[in-house]
């Protein structure tokens, strides 16, 4: 299984065209929209070390670890993402 690591948490965030819409506790929660409709909401940690997992955001954007990875590192993009969503009855 792979790590998701802040850097790679933050990576996802970008792609998805996420927005921080709160703060709570040590983490930023960040809110993924699709046509205006919140679809997924995860938090990032804030602080500095790096190397914490994020294991919680394949989960909160209903993908497994893998492609969760694939968000971060760019063979998938947020309309691929949207498409396995709809797939999947998340999105009408």
């Amino acid at each position: 299984m792979r790590i998701i690591t802040k850097e790679l948490a933050l990576k996802i965030a970008k792609k998805l065209e996420a927005k921080i819409e709160k703060t709570r506790g040590p983490h930023d929660i960040w809110v993924v929209r699709h046509n205006g409709k919140m679809i997924a909401n995860f938090g990032i940690r804030r602080g500095s070390s790096k190397d914490l997992g994020h294991d919680h955001i394949p989960g909160a954007i209903y993908v497994g670890p893998h492609e969760a990875a694939l968000l971060g590192h760019c063979p998938m993009s947020r309309q691929q993402w949207i498409e396995r969503l709809t797939e999947k009855g998340y999105i009408a």
